[in-house]
């Protein structure tokens, strides 16, 4: 273990949130309370691959609700123990350039303000833990800033087979003081409005609070983690839902059900209340290591989209979802999606419309609590609720490949609402009575 991790972890516990109005309370930006995330693969967006191509789909993915665009890493790819034809985003090169095959300085600039322009926010990868092995910084001589085998050459993260990377050293200051120097770059710029971390665990925490601290002063960033520990948020907005991304894969295999939904939330309660949570069914690490949400999740995977979209937290939609992406996109190669067939726009359009207006769905303080109403032992018929102020969201999913029924009484089934896929005006008293076919979903507001 790096001993600057080693004193992250330790300076992590037993650390005490800052409740509202007390000095050091982390703050995230307003604009991220009722937003939808997704994630651009610039590479594979276009035939073109550049940030001028995925540009003109700015005005469409806006119409589509999408508020934080997060670019996977723009920088420069190693040449070095490159893998494949066009190596890895997250071998960077150097933390202060473009990569060449997106475009420019200028390109980019024009896409972030493209993107402001339309209310969009944009986020980038930023790729911390380690750098390609023919890194400028090694160029120059500055070996301390890695983490060094016996023989004093630089190395990959210990435990990866990552073998076209060096792992950083966060032993060293100057390392990290450059570090920061380069976030700080594209927010101050470039008007970037925030970073999707990687591997944010494997790097000390201390590094990302004085990281969070540098760019606060520049603007109110908004901050990602590739990670799921409840430390991070002393940092970082928002975490991954990993867990309950598997917890979603289960049920679509039907090895996991409501139970195991009951207990992720009552862990979850543990985050502090500011904290945002990411939900998915499907990332680029998903979709090329793990399979596509066919191969995972098969005919239940627009149920589990439609959970993952109204229980708390902020949904993800990863490039190409609204197309039915059928196949794993290549990670080292070119690989451009197909969108002529975009099948799904609609069915992701209401779900985030639904989230933008519906303030029981926000995120943060700003929501809705869950309120699971199916009874213990139900194993497969999941109706919850979130409430906040005068508004409500109620969803009754079937989360089995079998028809199933159920019936409930509780007045905080009780509403006028709008059946968000018909349209259709329903009221419901404090009994409601379901048929459900296997997979269903059904989402109510008001």
């Amino acid at each position: 273990m790096k001993l600057g991790l080693l004193f992250s972890l330790l300076f992590s516990v037993g650390m005490s949130y800052a409740q509202p109005g007390e000095k050091g309370l982390l703050v995230t930006p307003d604009w991220a309370k009722n937003a939808t995330i997704y994630e651009v693969n610039v590479r594979q967006f276009t035939p073109e691959g550049t940030f001028a191509a995925f540009e003109k789909h700015l005005p469409r993915l806006k119409a589509m609700g999408v508020d934080i665009l997060w670019l996977m890493p723009i920088n420069p790819i190693g040449e070095k123990n490159r893998k494949g034809s066009l190596g890895s985003y997250y071998a960077v090169r150097d933390y202060k350039a473009v990569n060449p095959e997106f475009g420019n300085k200028d390109d980019f600039k024009h896409l972030v303000d493209a993107a402001h322009a339309l209310g969009m926010k944009v986020i980038i990868d930023w790729v911390a833990n380690h750098s390609s092995p023919d890194n400028i910084w090694i160029e120059e001589g500055h070996l301390e800033y890695y983490t060094l085998d016996s023989t004093g050459n630089v190395q990959p993260t210990i435990g990866t087979d990552w073998w076209d990377v060096a792992d950083l050293n966060y032993d060293s200051k100057e390392m990290r003081g450059r570090m920061i120097d380069a976030m700080e770059y594209w927010v101050r710029d470039f008007d970037l409005d925030g970073y999707r971390c990687d591997v944010a665990g494997w790097v000390p925490l201390d590094f990302w609070i004085d990281v969070r601290t540098a760019l606060d002063k520049i603007k109110p960033v908004f901050m990602l983690a590739e990670a799921e520990e409840i430390a991070m948020h002393q940092a970082m907005d928002m975490t991954y839902g990993w867990e309950f991304h598997h917890v979603l894969n289960k049920i679509a295999k039907g090895v996991m059900d409501i139970d195991d939904i009951r207990a992720y939330f009552e862990k979850d309660k543990t985050y502090p209340a500011n904290a945002y949570r990411m939900m998915f069914t499907s990332n680029h690490d998903e979709n090329s290591w793990n399979g596509t949400e066919m191969e995972r999740m098969g005919e239940a995977r627009f149920a589990l989209a439609v959970l993952a979209a109204t229980i708390d937290g902020m949904p993800l939609i990863y490039n190409g979802q609204e197309t039915s992406l059928d196949r794993r996109l290549k990670f080292f190669d070119k690989d451009s999606i197909d969108w002529q067939k975009m099948d799904l726009v609609d069915f992701y359009t209401k779900l985030n419309d639904l989230h933008h207006t519906n303030q029981a769905l926000w995120g943060g303080r700003s929501g809705g609590e869950l309120q699971l109403l199916s009874p213990a032992g139900e194993e497969h018929m999941l109706v919850f609720v979130r409430e906040q102020g005068k508004q409500k969201v109620l969803v009754a999913i079937n989360l089995s490949p079998s028809n199933g029924k159920i019936t409930l009484t509780d007045e905080r089934l009780c509403g006028k609402y709008t059946n968000l896929f018909s349209g259709k005006k329903q009221k419901i008293g404090k009994t409601m009575s379901l048929e459900m076919k296997p997979w269903e979903y059904i989402v109510l507001s008001k």
